[in-house]
C-alpha cells in the first residue's frame, strides 16, 4: 500500500473536499434522494464524507451505516463522525456484508466496484440486505474516457497503463446495469457527470491524480521516481503556458432491488 507525505496527504483531502469529488458524492447523493427517516448503507465509505452528509439529510429519524475494508479509512471517517449519533461504521468485506436481511432502505457504492474482478457476490449480498424496492446508486469511472493532453505521449501512455493495474476493470459503468439486472435489480437510469480541468486546479481530480499516479508508478516498478517526476512536471508547465486539458467521466447507476 503507498505510504503518502504530509504534502500529499493535505492534496488529497484538498481533492476529496474539492469540486471534482464532491460533485461525484453529490451525484449518489442525488440519485439516492435521502429522506427523514431513512436508513441508508454507504458501502465502502472510505473517509466517511458521503456518510456525513447523508446522515445529515436523514436527520434523528433515520440512521447511516458506513462499512469499509480499510481499518485506516475507518479510522478517518470515526473521527469526522464523532457525535453524529445516527451513524455506524462497520468494518467488512463487499460481498459478504455483516447485517441482517432488508436492512435498509437505500445502499450508495461510491469508486468500489472497480476494484472488484466479479460484483456479483457484492451485488446479491446488497440486494439480501435491501428491502423489497430498495434503491441503490452505484458511482464509478470508465476509465476508457481519460482524454489526458501530454506533449510526450509515449510516457503519458506508459504512466496511465501503470495506474490502470490498480483497477479490476477500466469500463465497469457499461458492464454494470447488465450485471445489477442479474441479480435482481431494476435499472433505473444511469446519468453521466463529466470531470474537465483545463488549469490544473489545486482541489482538482487531475491534481490528485498526479500525485497518485506519480507515486504509483514508481511503487510498482513501472518507471523510476526521474521519468514520473518529469511526467509530473510537464503537465505543471503544460498549466502555466495555458495548455492544460484533462477530461474523464463517472457515471451512477440508479436501480431499484425488485
Amino acid at each position: 500500500m503507498l505510504q503518502f507525505d504530509e504534502e500529499t496527504a493535505r492534496v488529497l483531502e484538498d481533492a476529496y473536499q474539492g469540486a471534482d469529488v464532491s460533485q461525484r458524492r453529490r451525484a449518489t447523493f442525488d440519485a439516492l434522494a435521502p429522506a427523514p427517516g431513512d436508513r441508508i448503507l454507504d458501502l465502502g465509505c472510505g473517509n466517511g464524507l458521503l456518510t456525513l452528509e447523508l446522515s445529515r439529510a436523514v436527520g434523528p429519524s433515520g440512521h447511516v451505516t458506513g462499512l469499509d475494508a480499510s481499518p485506516q479509512m475507518l479510522d478517518a471517517a470515526r473521527q469526522r463522525l464523532q457525535g453524529r449519533a445516527n451513524t455506524t461504521l462497520t468494518e467488512g468485506d463487499a460481498a459478504r456484508l455483516p447485517f441482517e436481511a432488508a436492512s435498509f432502505g437505500k445502499a450508495a457504492c461510491l469508486q468500489v466496484f472497480e476494484y472488484l474482478t466479479d460484483r456479483r457476490p457484492a451485488l446479491r449480498a446488497l440486494h439480501k440486505v435491501l428491502t423489497p424496492g430498495g434503491l441503490l446508486a452505484v458511482g464509478d469511472m470508465h476509465w476508457d474516457t481519460l482524454a489526458w493532453h501530454s506533449d510526450n505521449t509515449n510516457r503519458m501512455a506508459r504512466m496511465l497503463e501503470a495506474w490502470s493495474r490498480h483497477m479490476a476493470v477500466r469500463d465497469l459503468p457499461a458492464k454494470l446495469p447488465a450485471e445489477m439486472h442479474s441479480c435482481g435489480f431494476e435499472i433505473l437510469k444511469t446519468q453521466p457527470l463529466a470531470v474537465c480541468d483545463t488549469t490544473l486546479r489545486p482541489d482538482g481530480l487531475a491534481m490528485m491524480m498526479i500525485r497518485l499516479i506519480r507515486a504509483y508508478a514508481v511503487d510498482i516498478g513501472a518507471t523510476d521516481k526521474d521519468d514520473a517526476a518529469a511526467w509530473a512536471q510537464e503537465q505543471e508547465e503544460l498549466a502555466q503556458e495555458g495548455r492544460f486539458f484533462f477530461s474523464l467521466t463517472h457515471f451512477v447507476c440508479t436501480a431499484r432491488r425488485l
